[in-house]
């Protein structure tokens, strides 16, 4: 959408986009193009009753693939491939196939032309093979980064046909293949560093699944693969984050903001926390994950590449702040510095979720449901350097 800062009046920039479990979401800019994460429309690269009950759109690949011949089981007699709606089976699927425009899949970076009648026409992926790459933002030409883009990546939740637990999150480095295809991150298959088959990553049961648990453990572990192989050799993560700990936000600091910890070059970024669906990301007295800002400083510019993340800003008790009474984060959703060269953190607000981390946060009122906000909870934290 574009939208007239005096009128008010919006306009459809590009329109029929993928979306389900994850819709267009963040915007970057680079020169005459507009770059957004275009998160996968399911949890794990199959659609089962977690998306919409199954109603919802299968995945796009960004490149033409060879599925593995395995299906995934919904129960009640439904099994479904990857790349496939539900309760199809596929064995090949090519890339943009059952795209609304030329150019558009999921799972990925894309982006189009700024400066076109019709931006729709000239939608390119630039990188792909993220489950919900959401946090994006370009790193200044003269760092570390070299001006690459940056991405938060929300790795797999226990939920779903093809579950999965303690997937990470990860940080990704996007960049366009110097042929200009994108390049391959690795999901549905990859989770970090590892297959997605490694034990760590055995579903333990859930109230999202699609099975009951007996049948969960019995069918679904180990997790077995989507595609037959990896359409392009995986480009590895920068650096992972903990499990359900959901990267929102990510943005680089001004050389004003550098003091303290936070060195010239640095880049923060916010973490919403868990949705409740699995067990928490820490066990006590060890602090979870999630529910903060973090801050990552980056070596100098032609030096070996080296990430140093610390905690930056975070509530005392580590998780959300309604949940014990106290006054901070909930669910921070992104992080911008402003003109003024202060951080500003965007709250979502409290939400009651599922409860396996925390059960204090479960939602109460069977109508209710899980994921909803609370009415008037959301807020925008400023932080200013002294």
């Amino acid at each position: 959408m574009t939208v007239n800062a005096r009128s008010g009046q919006v306009t459809p920039f590009i329109t029929g986009l993928p979306t389900g479990d994850h819709p267009t979401e963040q915007l970057a800019f680079n020169g005459q193009w507009i770059y957004w994460s275009q998160g996968s429309t399911t949890n794990s690269g199959v659609v089962g009753l977690d998306n919409n009950g199954g109603l919802n759109q299968w995945d796009i690949p960004c490149q033409d693939i060879t599925l593995s011949g395995n299906v995934f089981d919904s129960g009640s007699g439904v099994l479904t491939s990857g790349y496939a709606p539900f309760g199809h089976k596929r064995t090949t699927v090519s890339a943009f196939q059952d795209a609304t425009h030329p150019g558009v899949c999921d799972g990925a970076i894309l982006r189009a032309r700024l400066d076109m009648a019709h931006p729709e026409n000239t939608i390119q992926p630039f990188s792909w093979g993220y489950r919900n790459g959401y946090a994006i933002r370009f790193a200044p030409a003269n760092h570390a980064l070299m001006g690459g883009l940056l991405v938060g990546e929300d790795g797999a939740d226990e939920r779903g046909a093809r579950p999965s637990n303690n997937a990470p999150d990860a940080l990704q480095l996007a960049r366009q293949n110097p042929d200009g295809t994108p390049d391959y991150h690795g999901w549905p298959d990859r989770y970090g560093f590892l297959p997605a088959s490694q034990a760590i990553y055995n579903p333990i049961c859930g109230p999202g699944d699609d099975l009951p648990c007996a049948l969960v453990l019995a069918k679904d572990v180990p997790i077995a693969d989507v595609l037959a192989f990896p359409p392009q050799p995986i480009t590895s993560p920068l650096a992972l984050e903990a499990a359900d700990s959901s990267f929102t936000g990510i943005d680089f600091a001004p050389d004003g903001f550098a003091r303290g910890p936070v060195q010239s070059g640095a880049a923060l970024y916010t973490l919403e926390g868990d949705f409740g669906f699995s067990k928490a990301n820490a066990t006590a007295p060890a602090p979870e994950v999630g529910h903060e800002v973090k801050l990552i400083n980056f070596s100098a510019p032609g030096q070996p590449l080296v990430l140093k993340i610390m905690r930056f800003a975070h509530n005392t008790t580590f998780e959300q702040a309604f949940v014990d009474g106290k006054r901070g984060f909930n669910r921070p959703t992104n992080i911008k510095f402003g003109p003024d060269g202060c951080a500003y953190v965007v709250d979502y607000g409290a939400v009651r979720d599922f409860g396996q981390s925390d059960p204090a946060a479960k939602f109460k009122v069977a109508g209710d449901g899980p994921l909803l906000q609370i009415p008037g909870t959301g807020v925008i934290w400023k932080i200013c350097p002294r």
